[in-house]
């Protein structure tokens, strides 16, 4: 782009937007200044004019010239040297008809005069006059006889005038400073308005206002154009920005920006990430932080704003996890499956090696009895769920665990009052999620454990409308100041202790809330009990619907 074509800056447009605003400053005061100066000229001059025409007009020898004329020029001298000794542009003397009879002018004479207003009536009269070539301030006087035979009686009439000043005339005649004035207000006027320039030039960090509103456009783009969720917040923790997205994980209503969490309901631990007020020093940035929100699995990121070491705020992004714990649940059955052959594999290798082992020693007897006692412990498992867990889903599910945590050197139980009848195929797949996720975190809290010590009990009860889960474990229990924040945090058992934050605990009481149950954990002698309730379909329903599949 060639320069003649280059559009101006910020800084350049504010200096001409100034020095515009400054001209017509002093163009106003220019056109005060000129209404004060004519206003002075007809309050002095026509006091001035006025006084000489009546001056003039009660003057013996105007009345006597006016009454018997006579041919010298007395008139015209008395008009002369009053021109001469007051200064003023015009004297005039009309007759009784109005015919001019002596003037300064002397291409006037024998010409009418034109009266003013009450002139012909014998009153006085000032006003503007053009006259000999120009305007005037004129005073018409009328001259009246004395005489008893004329008193009263108007002779003549009187003009004094006086020329209206031109404009350079009243602007130099307004103030001997005025130009002094006006020459220190527009170099105040420039100064001002480039430093105003400078100035704004900093606040926009230099960007001009096409790149200013370029920012904008992309910056609206990219809030409500991606699928997370943003919000951000000012260091008093109000809501400067948040997107479409990140409005409708948090359920904020459409004028939230500009009021602060506590005016929105937002506490717990919702706002403990948003504001940064969690961990041992506050306003910090978090990273994958689990909450739950309205039924909602979201992962959030909170990162801080600072610029030259002032901080600005903070900028949270936000995922919905929810449909990711959906399809989990879906496939939790196939996964359940392949745990369950991947254990098994690794079971009867172990098994296999033992037995190879034995017939090469030349035990056979040995080997005998070997097979026979996982003959007898395969059958009395295989029973014990058979017999308590109708639930082929949620049956797989315990085998696979039972298996997943005997290569973790845990014992699985299954607690003798357990009875699961089939269930409906979706509220099977809830229940298998529910008890998956409380068995792996109740392992957790086992591991490192050994012998007896090292042991999971899960209880499974049934009634007409609901399903009971009761998981037990022998691991350190759960500290009591977070047994009613771990399921609104996402936390596992581990992370109890100090580990890293999950979301299995935050999908249970997810799962449970949906089917209008609950989720708590207590402490007992031997570790901590966590209970879930949920609601399900009637059994005898769930049994046609599955005869009718």
């Amino acid at each position: 782009m060639s320069p003649t074509f280059r559009r101006h800056t910020l800084a350049g447009q504010m200096l001409v937007l100034q020095l515009a605003l400054v001209v017509v400053v002093l163009l106003a005061v220019a056109a005060v200044s000129l209404a004060q100066s004519q206003a002075t000229f007809h309050r002095v001059e026509g006091r001035r004019v006025g006084a000489l025409a009546e001056q003039l007009a009660a003057a013996p020898l105007m009345r006597g010239q006016l009454t018997r004329p006579a041919q010298d020029d007395a008139l015209d001298t008395l008009v002369q040297s009053t021109h001469v000794q007051s200064g003023v542009t015009s004297v005039t003397v009309a007759d009784r008809t109005g015919r001019i009879v002596a003037s300064t002018d002397p291409t006037a004479v024998g010409h009418r005069l034109p009266l003013g207003a009450g002139v012909s009536r014998g009153r006085g009269w000032s006003g503007r006059l053009v006259w000999s070539g120009g305007q005037e301030l004129v005073a018409q006087v009328p001259v009246l006889g004395d005489t008893e035979r004329d008193v009263g009686r108007r002779l003549g009439t009187v003009m004094v005038g006086e020329a209206y000043p031109t404009v350079w005339q009243r602007i130099s005649g307004a103030s001997s400073y005025l130009l002094a004035y006006l020459g220190v207000a527009s170099g105040l006027g420039v100064a001002g308005s480039w430093l105003l320039s400078r100035r704004v030039k900093r606040q926009t960090l230099g960007l001009e206002p096409r790149e200013i509103a370029g920012l904008a456009e992309h910056r609206e783009a990219m809030l409500y154009g991606i699928a997370e969720g943003v919000v951000a917040l000012d260091p008093q923790g109000r809501i400067t920005l948040v997107n479409d997205v990140g409005r409708r994980l948090l359920g904020l209503p459409a004028d939230c920006v500009g009021a602060s969490l506590a005016d929105l309901g937002i506490e717990g631990r919702l706002r403990d990430v948003l504001a940064g007020a969690h961990g041992p020093a506050a306003d910090v940035d978090r990273q994958d932080q689990v909450v739950v929100r309205d039924g909602r699995v979201l992962v959030m990121n909170r990162m801080t704003v600072a610029k030259d070491g002032r901080p600005l705020g903070s900028v949270t992004t936000l995922r919905d996890r929810t449909e990711l714990a959906r399809l989990e649940r879906e496939i939790g059955s196939f996964r359940s499956s392949s745990e369950l052959l991947r254990a098994q594999a690794h079971e009867f290798a172990n098994q296999l090696h033992t037995i190879s082992g034995l017939i090469q020693i030349g035990e056979q007897e040995e080997v005998v009895r070997y097979i026979r006692a996982l003959n007898q412990r395969r059958q009395s498992l295989d029973m014990t769920l058979a017999r308590r867990v109708r639930d082929t889903a949620v049956a797989a599910l315990l085998m696979a665990k039972s298996a997943q945590a005997a290569e973790r050197r845990v014992t699985l139980r299954i607690s003798d009052d357990t009875a699961l009848d089939r269930l409906a195929p979706e509220d099977a797949a809830d229940v298998a999620t529910v008890v998956g996720n409380l068995i792996d975190n109740a392992v957790d809290a086992v591991d490192g454990r050994t012998g007896a010590d090292a042991w999971v009990e899960v209880g499974l009860r049934q009634d007409a409308a609901s399903v009971e889960i009761e998981v037990r474990d022998s691991g350190p229990g759960v500290a009591p100041e977070l047994a009613h924040e771990v399921f609104a945090h996402g936390f596992t058992t581990k992370a109890a202790e100090g580990g890293e934050r999950g979301i299995g605990l935050a999908l249970t009481r997810l799962v449970c809330e949906r089917h209008g149950g609950e989720v708590a954990v207590t402490n007992t002698p031997d570790g901590a009990m966590f209970t879930a309730r949920m609601s399900v379909s009637h059994p005898a329903r769930a049994v046609a619907e599955g005869a009718s599949r």
